[in-house]
């Protein structure tokens, strides 16, 4: 498996490219904020064909990019339909502080957005993706998991958007985030994963589950709470 990644704009969100191998097909995850022209580089780097984007969440910063990505491959994008219209109106979603900053920026969506259902497995450019609903950070949240091949030593890989990072989680005092779906969404979606489990996180450097399961207080705490609480 070939994972390409770069840090796309001023929130530094990890924009990522996924293929079986260098000069083949390719899903790319989450471009962000000026993320078209580097992404086109990285691209032809490693002779890559993209067929699809696949956006964790609607976030502004994971989603700037994806309509002339979209656009200019013509090709679909996915997102869970808990997060459809954040694209069209983000200012609505990204709180009080932020939102002033781009008050009446508009991102029309693509042409053709199909939806990451939970528990489906998508299968695109070789790659699989099984697609897990984790709703905290927004409604929409989803967190994929792969197989990342001999390069990683055979080990799975999460494609975790802003559910986790190395040594934190992603924030829930925005519209639509909820500390109760983001404790039930670490229960049941992410510390059931094996500790071998390589984290990719939406912003960050790479970690794994048994590094977070140790070090991660948030993850001990949902380690600790009952189970069940949540929507």
């Amino acid at each position: 498996m070939l994972i390409r990644s770069f840090p796309a704009g001023a929130f530094g969100t990890n924009c990522y490219a996924v293929a079986p191998g260098p000069r083949q097909e390719c899903v790319v995850v989450d471009p962000g904020m000026d993320a078209v022209e580097p992404l086109a580089r990285l691209l032809a780097d490693d002779g890559l064909k993209p067929v699809a984007v696949v956006l964790t969440h609607g976030h502004l910063d994971h989603t700037f990019s994806v309509l002339p990505v979209c656009d200019g491959y013509d090709i679909p994008a996915y997102l869970h339909p808990a997060d459809s219209g954040m694209l069209s109106d983000p200012a609505r979603w990204h709180g009080p502080q932020l939102a002033p900053l781009i008050s009446g920026v508009r991102l029309p969506d693509p042409a053709d957005v199909k939806p990451l259902d939970d528990g489906a497995v998508l299968s695109l450019a070789g790659v699989e993706l099984t697609v897990r609903h984790a709703p905290g950070h927004t409604r929409g949240s989803v967190v994929l998991s792969l197989d990342l091949g001999t390069d990683f030593d055979g080990a799975p890989g999460l494609l975790a958007g802003d559910v986790l990072f190395a040594g934190s989680v992603g924030r829930v005092d925005l519209p639509g985030g909820s500390w109760e779906d983001m404790l039930r969404s670490l229960q049941d979606v992410v510390l059931p994963l094996d500790d071998e489990t390589v984290v990719l996180p939406g912003h960050g450097p790479l970690t794994t589950i048994g590094r977070e399961r140790a070090t991660n207080p948030y993850l001990a705490e949902a380690a600790s709470a009952p189970k069940g609480r949540g929507l």
